[in-house]
């Protein structure tokens, strides 16, 4: 019955859901340089099972293969150490794309380790001719400056570099009684020896990460182990990765999963510790024959004209009210 002086406000009311695909998010991968061939080798990250060549053979002149770091482009950056220059190749299809920093562009001799600074731009091991740590651009490839020169601190021979959870750059020196030396993030300059020349036995220092626990790994090439340091201070922990068949361990780097990958260059294969104990789990990945140097998990884009499904749910609701002093009083 309606009331004089009553009326109804009917009000609808739109509730939405989406949800979007995630069919154009590329699933991670693992790749591995492969020196002798200049390649770079895709593996499942999941089972170690190979998945071909990324970069095929001498692609784009690549030789003698060594570090390899994916951009903020999402594209791929390869050392090329035989030609003295670095390589960037699609994110996506491993497809060349062009010299990065040509042969011998800033003075750069036989680059080793290559990283992305929390800036954006590349870091870059030079070996030879003018050795340090340089810095290019890394959306125009060009040489910003010498970024850590080779006499400072000591450092005579560098061969690994990362950049600390603190933003500092920490450089492993290959000669001698290695070290790892700390560098400031923003300006190059020295700040300490982080880790003591043989400490821990550390000997022929290579590749290096921070770990999940904020401590420091280092391969030992000499002692085919890796060596676990204090985060913070540097001192040395343990041994933390050893055995299984490492010979000449040179990149490491933490899974998804947070266990620990070697790349064991003499065996021709990638070994794999838990992330936690340090125990061997087993050989992950081989490369045959062929050596492997650096690695990286890399979460590789979809390649281009994938679509991006989205999903709505529409709930309609009907809510009626009535409005007006006679309503009140009669409800």
């Amino acid at each position: 019955m309606r009331i004089k002086g009553c009326q109804e406000l009917r009000v609808m009311v739109f509730s939405v859901s989406v949800w979007i695909s995630n069919a154009c998010i590329g699933a991670p991968a693992l790749l591995v340089s492969s020196p002798n061939e200049g390649a770079v080798v895709k593996y499942d990250p999941v089972t170690g099972a190979s998945e071909g060549y990324f970069v095929t053979p001498g692609s784009g002149g690549l030789d003698n293969t060594i570090g390899l770091a994916l951009g903020p482009d999402g594209n791929l950056y390869v050392a090329s150490n035989g030609n003295s220059s670095v390589k960037r190749y699609d994110g996506a299809t491993g497809a060349f794309l062009g010299d990065f920093v040509p042969p011998g562009a800033g003075g750069l001799g036989s680059p080793i380790d290559i990283r992305f600074g929390p800036d954006h731009n590349l870091y870059v091991i030079s070996q030879f001719g003018q050795t340090g740590i340089k810095r290019y651009n890394g959306t125009t490839g060009a040489l910003i400056d010498n970024f850590v020169l080779a006499s400072s601190g000591g450092l005579g021979a560098p061969a690994g570099l990362v950049f600390g959870p603190d933003g500092n750059l920490y450089v492993s020196d290959f000669q001698g009684a290695s070290s790892v030396l700390k560098y400031n993030g923003t300006t190059g300059a020295f700040i300490s020896t982080f880790v003591t020349p043989g400490s821990g036995g550390l000997s022929g220092a290579h590749g290096l990460v921070f770990g999940p626990d904020g401590n420091l790994y280092v391969a030992s090439q000499a002692t085919n182990n890796v060596l676990r340091y204090n985060g913070i201070t540097g001192a040395f922990i343990n041994v933390f990765a050893s055995g299984g068949g490492l010979n000449v361990p040179y990149g490491i780097e933490f899974g998804p999963e947070g266990n620990l990958y070697v790349a064991s260059d003499e065996s021709h294969n990638v070994l794999r510790f838990n992330g936690t104990t340090g125990a061997f789990q087993g050989v992950f990945a081989s490369n045959g024959s062929k050596q492997v140097t650096f690695l990286s998990f890399a979460p590789l884009p979809e390649p281009q004209g994938c679509l991006l499904s989205l999903g709505f749910i529409f709930v309609l609701c009907f809510y009626r009210y009535r409005i007006g002093a006679a309503c009140m009083k009669a409800d």
